[in-house]
């Protein structure tokens, strides 16, 4: 009982975001409907998901992508802007196929595209771009900040 009651007071949330490249090392970027600005994709690890299951299943659901390869994990981060107990873990994903749905907007979806690294959106998001700057350098921070 008290356990429980401790989950519901201080529940932790686990995210996945996941850096897709093309075969010119273009990254893939979405556009959600309920939120401004370009992203990578990603999102909730299900019940009973591990992280990698999770980053395959984000990357086919808002892109159409089916990863060939398990997608590799580049660091985990404390995000203190959502509740400071979400933690996101940051992938990589270079081997994968077109899905049915490739690149085809859903509900959830309203665009997705690739962009070079120098020739990002304008309205990117502050931690995409971040995430980004690091992929480029191949420099994650320990215990970084999302």
């Amino acid at each position: 009982m008290i356990q429980s009651a401790g989950l519901i007071r201080n529940p932790y949330t686990l995210g996945v975001r996941v850096i897709v490249e093309d075969d010119q090392r273009q990254v893939l970027l979405v556009r959600h409907s309920y939120l401004p600005g370009w992203y990578l994709p990603g999102g909730g690890v299900e019940r009973g998901e591990t992280l990698d299951e999770a980053a395959r299943r984000e990357v086919c659901e808002e892109a159409g992508i089916t990863a060939e390869q398990s997608p590799v994990l580049l660091n985990i981060y404390l995000n203190e802007e959502a509740t400071g107990r979400d933690h996101v873990g940051l992938f990589h994903l270079a081997a994968w196929q077109k899905a049915e749905n490739f690149l085809k907007p859903n509900p959830e979806i309203v665009e997705a595209s690739f962009f070079a690294l120098e020739e990002l959106p304008q309205d990117l998001s502050a931690a995409t771009g971040r995430r980004l700057r690091e992929f480029r350098s191949n420099s994650f921070p320990a215990g970084g900040k999302w």
